[in-house]
């Protein structure tokens, strides 16, 4: 977190659900004395009976009233810049979590309140009780389905789109192979990705192939195919920020530099029609 910071990473993105607090709680030690230096972002509206039990959605007032306090502690900040409710909740009218972020506004807890895997008509009535100014979402080369309605409603409300995922949840890091193989408490073990099923089979084999084709045209390049990977969706002028997690300080100078990959709109496309080929 150091080093990103020294390199001029300057947002961090958690949840209170990443490791059931911990997550919140590394991120908070790590950012002491340094908290002027960064915009950080959390996520609320999702509970659970005991750390490592299935999570449930719940964004009524009371749960995200005690989440973002904990959360606060947990980040060790008595602010944060911006707050996502990161799923939206099927059981309550989204009246009441945007009525608790304006609530949030005004006691000073947050500076912006945003979603996270939204749709166009879900963030349509949010619009209408509070001013939130981005959504998060999942969007990578394998999976660009924000862009067919999600962003086009982002950019007409003057939202930010916040892209996870980038490298394809570890398929585009250019390390997994055909042998590859996840473990039990991987959620990618159920060989698909938020839908869509590109650890699973033959699906997974042909992604291999076309990951292999973008290796040789990122290495061409000077590149990584992970650079690669973070590069095209860095250059979606609708995206505000990418997501991408590290483990080791090595990948995050990585990271950084794909940002020097400046990517035109027909490179963009002919590194898509490398994904989209049968």
């Amino acid at each position: 977190i150091h080093k990103a910071i020294d390199l001029g990473v300057t947002l961090f993105d958690t949840a209170a659900v990443y490791g059931w607090g911990e997550g919140e709680k590394l991120l908070g030690r790590a950012l002491e004395g340094k908290r002027d230096k960064v915009v950080l972002v959390s996520k609320g509206g999702l509970d659970w009976d005991q750390p490592g039990s299935p999570s449930k959605r719940n964004s009524s007032r009371e749960h995200l009233t005690s989440g973002i306090e904990e959360s606060l502690r947990n980040l060790q900040t008595d602010y944060l810049d911006l707050y996502l409710i990161h799923w939206p909740d099927p059981d309550r009218p989204f009246s009441e979590p945007m009525d608790t972020f304006s609530c949030f506004k005004t006691a000073g807890k947050i500076i912006q309140g945003g979603v996270s895997n939204f749709d166009v008509g879900q963030m349509a009535e949010c619009l209408k009780h509070f001013p939130i100014v981005t959504n998060q979402v999942g969007y990578h080369l394998f999976d660009d389905r924000p862009e067919e309605e999600v962003m086009d409603f982002c950019l007409e409300n003057d939202m930010g789109v916040m892209a996870y995922g980038p490298m394809a949840h570890g398929l585009l890091t250019g390390t997994m192979s055909a042998e590859t193989k996840f473990e039990n408490d991987d959620w990618r073990r159920s060989l698909q990705a938020f839908g869509q099923p590109i650890f699973e089979g033959e699906h997974f084999l042909r992604n291999l192939e076309r990951v292999d084709r973008l290796r040789d045209y990122a290495s061409e390049k000077g590149y990584t195919v992970a650079q690669l990977a973070l590069a095209w969706v860095i250059a979606n002028p609708v995206v505000s920020v990418a997501l991408a997690g590290t483990r080791r300080a090595s990948e995050i100078e990585q990271n950084v530099e794909a940002a020097n990959w400046v990517m035109s709109e027909d490179e963009r496309e002919l590194i898509r029609s490398v994904v989209s080929e049968n």
